[in-house]
């Protein structure tokens, strides 16, 4: 095999960098993905009923709190008249209870970040185990044909990718999704007419979002094309 074919693309072996490319089957490797990780269907259950308990608790708090900013404005129109006064009591209760619910809330969010962690701990650990597995019985022809930064970066940085996304990708995606559901339900509990009107400004936001997704995606493809030159310029 020519000099060439052995120092790859870019004439020198391990300095080119891994061009961009677009999943061929998206859905299949989507479906392979959660395939791989339905051993840990029931902590992924755990994770999403402590995600809605910490959204539930994190909504309602306001509406609790409310209730104290009543008492308190109750009282001093009361007191203004003549007829009583503020109940501080009645408010020290409603302010613990208001304290209670986001302990509670901050407690059940990092219970699910520790679930999610140890997940994405364990995904990491096992993909690259099956991965080096993997890479062992390659012939020969697939390294000599492929620089090292292209290898390097699909063992680490598509890795380390994936990691990042369920650690902390899939919390927020989580987080926003449930706190979308239960704030649109709480703002048609108190009041449906400004709760139709927020409603109509959602179109105008994601239109607003896709904007800047489309063009954020373009940037990160262009940071793993510097991290597998990087990766193979090192090495």
């Amino acid at each position: 095999m020519s000099e060439q074919r052995r120092r790859g693309p870019m004439g020198g072996h391990g300095r080119g960098m891994r061009p961009t490319e677009k999943a061929k089957d998206f859905k299949g490797a989507m479906s392979k993905l959660f395939r791989y990780m339905s051993r840990y269907k029931m902590r992924f259950v755990l994770v999403f009923i402590f995600a809605i308990a910490g959204t539930v608790f994190n909504i309602v708090g306001p509406k609790i709190l409310g209730k104290a900013t009543t008492e308190l404005y109750t009282g001093l129109v009361a007191k203004v008249n003549g007829t009583g006064g503020i109940d501080f009591a009645k408010i020290g209760t409603i302010l613990l209870w208001t304290l209670g619910l986001y302990v509670a809330s901050a407690c059940f969010s990092f219970i699910q970040g520790w679930i999610m962690t140890g997940i994405s701990n364990d995904v990491t650990y096992n993909l690259r185990k099956d991965i080096s597995k993997k890479i062992n019985r390659l012939p020969m022809n697939y390294f000599e044909s492929r620089t090292n930064g292209e290898i390097l970066s699909r063992v680490t940085n598509d890795v380390d990718t994936l990691s990042n996304a369920l650690q902390e990708t899939l919390q927020r995606v989580l987080a926003a999704i449930l706190t979308f559901i239960f704030v649109i339900g709480m703002m048609f509990y108190i009041h449906t007419i400004l709760a139709c009107i927020a409603i109509l400004i959602i179109p105008l936001s994601l239109i607003v979002t896709r904007f800047f997704v489309t063009r954020s995606q373009k940037l990160f493809d262009t940071q793993q094309e510097t991290l597998g030159e990087l990766n193979g310029t090192i090495t």
